[in-house]
């Protein structure tokens, strides 16, 4: 039986992958392991010779070239970045209540625009809706009127594709994007703000079907159920560490944070480590400190810039965020700027962190603060799409507020989102918003 991001056989590609993006000379490991899938062994003699060389590729002891540059403790984090503690704002509960909820509908919203075409690469994408003129993008993605030869080349989405196409929405569907905020709002609710890591694998055990999981965090989930615990659980025969699975669980610790980035950041922090090293970890720090800064700024530029301010300035993820703000986003058509992305940042994997968080940027910038703007080019510049639809609309939700969001992207969701989640099948989006505003850190002006 092969299990999906646990077979050996898959880690082993990528973690040949993972090692040489850190530096590492793996060209001849690389072809002895393709010479061994080249023997034709039996799938047992196949597994003894994949066990054996995953052994001799731990036994390797690789080094991480950045290192010293891409730390993954928080306190070395804090002295590269120079982060102090917020103070502690002064906002009104309407004001809180009116962004919270426009960042939990915006995330819906994003996540749902591009869970369909998940996994189709960007070219793919274009033709399918190309055939069916709804390119580019400006609605939920129909499957009205595309021939069924362009639907057997790039099929929807597995995981509730065909539920989330226009004509078929009747809410938000199950998508791993949206369970992550929900498992940290009740992690929030039961520990409180002294949580630890810990608190949060014990949330996903009961909570959370391992299934649910994907990449790295199938991986800790079964490394954690192995009696490896965090943060151990990030690296243990994990080689998605760096992917993108620790950025789409940090919009909560940015929600319960309304203009404190710091304590945002290190809240994301203290889940990224649970599956997750370096730049995985800076994707989520990143995210969790943007939506913080929503609250404070109206321009996503502003907001990028402080969130950066959060990340160490020479790991490849700052020097990614960097390039896309140096490029004239706003000077160009967007399919030129995604091209130059791709130019940039096409070798890491569609999942990874650094290309996906540079697309998210890109698009924030692209889209003046417009929501359509920005969830429509997130989604056409392909990658992970409705993690990035997910993360943008909940960065843009979240800044404008859920009364300035357009109906024709709320209204659809019909204020449920359905989960795989213990208990919390079925809820309202709005009482998932107010369940966080209770738990946001903020004295409320008179």
């Amino acid at each position: 039986m092969r299990i999906s991001w646990l077979d050996i056989s898959e880690k082993i590609k990528h973690e040949l992958r993972q090692q040489k993006e850190e530096g590492n000379d793996v060209d001849e490991l690389t072809q002895q392991w393709e010479n061994t899938i080249n023997l034709g062994l039996s799938e047992p003699e196949f597994k003894e010779k994949a066990e054996l060389f995953y052994k001799q590729l731990e036994n390797k002891h690789p080094v991480v070239i950045d290192d010293k540059n891409e730390p993954s403790a928080w306190d070395e984090i804090v002295k590269q970045c120079g982060i102090k503690k917020d103070k502690l704002p002064s906002l009104s509960a309407s004001f809180i209540e009116n962004r919270i909820l426009g960042g939990w509908l915006g995330r819906c919203a994003g996540c749902l625009l591009g869970k369909p075409i998940e996994k189709i690469p960007r070219s793919g994408i274009k033709e399918l809706l190309s055939s069916n003129n709804t390119w580019p993008i400006s609605n939920y993605i129909s499957g009205m009127g595309i021939p069924s030869s362009l639907l057997i080349k790039y099929p929807w989405n597995k995981h509730s594709g065909k539920e989330s196409l226009k004509e078929n929405i009747i809410c938000m569907t199950e998508d791993d994007d949206i369970n992550y905020p929900m498992l940290n709002l009740i992690t929030f609710e039961k520990y409180g703000e002294e949580f630890t890591t810990e608190n949060i694998a014990q949330t996903w055990m009961e909570n959370l079907p391992v299934l649910s999981t994907f990449t790295a965090e199938r991986v800790a989930y079964n490394n954690i159920l192995n009696g490896i615990f965090p943060p151990k659980s990030s690296t243990i025969r994990n080689p998605y560490r760096e992917w993108i699975g620790a950025q789409i669980r940090a919009d909560f610790w940015g929600w319960i944070s309304p203009q404190q980035p710091a304590r945002a950041a290190e809240i994301a922090w203290r889940d990224a480590r649970l599956s997750h090293v370096r730049n995985g970890i800076y994707g989520e720090i990143f995210v969790a400190a943007a939506i913080a800064a929503c609250f404070k700024y109206e321009n996503v530029v502003d907001v990028i810039n402080e969130a950066l301010t959060f990340v160490p300035s020479q790991s490849r993820f700052a020097e990614a965020i960097s390039f896309v703000l140096s490029i004239p986003i706003l000077k160009q058509p967007w399919d030129f700027t995604v091209d130059m992305l791709y130019e940039k940042f096409g070798h890491y994997h569609w999942v990874h962190t650094i290309n996906n968080a540079a697309l998210v940027a890109a698009a924030l910038i692209s889209s003046k603060g417009d929501f359509e703007t920005a969830i429509c080019n997130t989604v056409m510049g392909g990658w992970d799409t409705d993690s990035n639809g997910a993360t943008v609309g909940s960065i843009i939700g979240t800044m404008l507020g859920a009364n300035k969001l357009p109906e024709k992207w709320i209204s659809p969701l019909n204020n449920k989102v359905r989960t795989s989640l213990k208990g919390l099948d079925n809820s309202n989006i709005s009482e998932l918003a107010k369940r966080t505003v209770i738990l946001s850190k903020n004295i409320p002006n008179s």
